[in-house]
């Protein structure tokens, strides 16, 4: 198991270089960020001054380089706008994009099993067709119009939620902040994960061993909650650790939308100043972030099937 886990890490370190090089490489091509420091009458000299004590004088290939040196202890720079670490400024906005990842989740599964299993031992019911075409929907509706939509009517007309933000540090203020942007960014997976669930289960409810234990005369619920639930939700492990990821990205724009102040509002708000190293520094984190969520998802894959086994 040890050595699994630490070939599997090593196995992230491309993915993260991969991606964090891209992005550098097309932050590049954007334009040199020295002019917006400066004020517009600034002469060249000035211009050039600054240029190379923020290093952008160099190819893009050697600023990537310098950042690794960095980033390996921790150091993703300094914010060219804020004047403060960038780490600094992820380590305060991370907590509230985690918050609103887990809620969407949670909220994403309680939803979603319920309804997949149902589905899938009521086949072809009233129950079943619109589930599935509520899961249909789900799947289809872009995230920022499902969030504006219920901005405008459970915040706006109804006011039964607040518009923007995170809260005032009360427990519940900080929820009700909260249930729009989880409900807008989960919506989604309950769709999916739906779905999933009732193909899965409709496939193990097939199976021989599942037939064996009917004869045997166990109760329906038992059957499907303890013999058949398990082996269906194996592939549903591996695509909630892949969501978990696409979560976290899609955070992007359901926190611009509610105003959420996690990474993915300060990303946004970063590439329109050109704030390079904040920028970077915060597609860092979340790669780390979705290999390791990745890593996690595989050993409990292991847990759920036994055919598994990690040498």
């Amino acid at each position: 198991m040890g050595v699994y886990i630490v070939r599997r890490l090593l196995q992230t370190i491309p993915v993260v270089l991969g991606v964090t090089a891209l992005v550098y490489f097309i932050l590049f091509q954007t334009g040199d960020p020295t002019f917006l420091m400066v004020s517009t009458d600034a002469s060249r000299e000035e211009v050039e001054r600054i240029r190379r004590e923020l290093g952008f004088d160099q190819p893009w290939y050697i600023q990537y380089i310098h950042f690794l040196g960095r980033a390996v202890r921790g150091d993703f720079g300094v914010s060219l706008r804020q004047g403060q670490p960038v780490f600094n400024i992820i380590l305060e906005r991370y907590p509230a994009t985690l918050e609103l990842t887990f809620a969407a989740m949670f909220i994403a599964l309680a939803l979603a099993l319920p309804l997949g299993v149902i589905s899938a031992t009521r086949r072809n019911s009233a129950f079943d067709n619109f589930a599935m075409a509520f899961a249909l929907v789900g799947q289809s509706t872009p995230v920022f119009f499902l969030g504006i939509i219920l901005l405008f009517v459970f915040g706006g007309l109804l006011g039964w939620f607040p518009i923007g933000g995170r809260g005032r540090g009360e427990l519940g203020d900080e929820l009700r902040h909260l249930i729009l942007p989880a409900i807008t960014l989960g919506t989604f997976s309950v769709a999916r994960n739906a779905r999933l669930v009732r193909s899965t289960l409709l496939e193990v409810l097939g199976q021989d061993y599942i037939r064996t234990a009917r004869a045997k005369g166990l109760a329906e619920r038992v059957v499907i909650w303890q013999h058949a639930l398990k082996n269906a939700l194996i592939p549903v492990v591996t695509v909630v650790g892949l969501e978990f990821g696409t979560l976290l990205g899609g955070a992007v724009i359901t926190e611009t939308v509610f105003a959420w102040p996690g990474v993915g509002s300060l990303v946004i708000r970063a590439i329109g100043q050109k704030d390079f190293p904040v920028v970077v520094g915060t597609v860092t984190v979340l790669s780390v972030s979705f290999v390791l969520i990745n890593l996690i998802v595989d050993l409990l894959y292991g847990y759920l099937d036994p055919r598994v086994r990690y040498r």
